[in-house]
């Protein structure tokens, strides 16, 4: 995908590095203030003290570490950047030609672990977007997870990746999110299973919309729609659990097999509108 020179977005919260949770990995405000009061027994200055916690805790109440990114690392997030500037483009678009407003989100990018507005969460879960903060998170780690756990090399599987999680947030802004996840506790685990697995589709044939547009605008190359479907078919929940355990447990599936994923994601890319993207009312998934 062509990023060389093009416009970044300004909605990235920068929260590599930080520990979450946490101030200066477990010191606190009750640490704080005995440290303090050692330093003044001890003669030292207890404004020295303020002035380096004061220094290391962030807007999020969170003390930093000192964090190095590699080269790879950053160029990484110069990319997802430029992508997610990209959806913001594109859904500003649609939902304007649909008599709407869209609403950007926030790209947190983190290490290891990130509080969020669902909560703590670790890398473990992979990227992961919050509808109660408006938030896309990601550790961009995941990237050589991509490469070497899946199999799914190539810049254009991250670009696929930010843009399905960009998918929950226009299914939020649309309502879906809310009636599927209100279902919880009131129906079947198998049923509401189903209904979580057709908005996992319904944001990978979002994401589909979305490298229609870009295409569209001439920013893919040649290779880019491949890898997306190489992404897709990498995490399919039959082949994630054949992988895992030898054996697939279809009523447990909440985000599609293989085929479904690659399939759903290339109606968006052959469709680019909202409203090819009913997956809730499909009878074919």
């Amino acid at each position: 995908m062509d990023v060389k020179g093009r416009r970044k977005s300004s909605n990235v919260e920068d929260r590599r590095g930080m520990s979450a949770g946490k101030v200066g990995g477990g010191l606190g405000g009750v640490g704080i203030i005995i440290v303090i009061i050692y330093t003044l027994i001890s003669g030292g200055d207890a404004g020295d003290v303020l002035n380096t916690v004061t220094k290391s805790i962030t807007q999020n109440g969170q003390m930093t570490e000192e964090y190095t990114p590699s080269r790879e690392e950053e160029e990484l997030a110069e990319f997802v950047a430029v992508v997610l500037a990209d959806t913001e483009d594109v859904w500003a678009q649609i939902f304007a030609n649909n008599d709407m407003t869209y609403k950007n989100p926030t790209l947190v990018l983190f290490t290891d672990s990130v509080s969020s507005g669902c909560g703590l969460q670790s890398a473990a879960v992979g990227p992961f977007y919050c509808p109660a903060d408006y938030k896309l998170y990601i550790d961009l780690s995941f990237y050589s997870e991509l490469k070497n756990r899946f199999k799914a090399p190539g810049d254009f599987t991250m670009a696929y990746v930010i843009a399905h999680e960009v998918g929950h947030h226009v299914q939020t802004l649309l309502g879906y999110s809310q009636k599927v996840h209100s279902l919880n506790g009131k129906v079947s685990n198998a049923e509401y299973n189903e209904q979580v697995k057709r908005l996992e589709l319904q944001a990978d044939y979002l994401a589909g919309v979305w490298a229609h547009h870009v295409q569209n605008k001439g920013y893919l190359e040649e290779g880019d729609f491949a890898e997306a479907l190489t992404a897709a078919n990498a995490i399919g929940d039959d082949t994630l659990q054949m992988k895992a355990h030898g054996y697939v447990v279809p009523e447990s599936f909440t985000h599609g097999t293989s085929e479904q994923r690659m399939r759903w994601f290339t109606n968006g890319y052959k469709n680019g509108t909202l409203q090819g993207g009913d997956t809730f009312n499909a009878t074919n998934l």
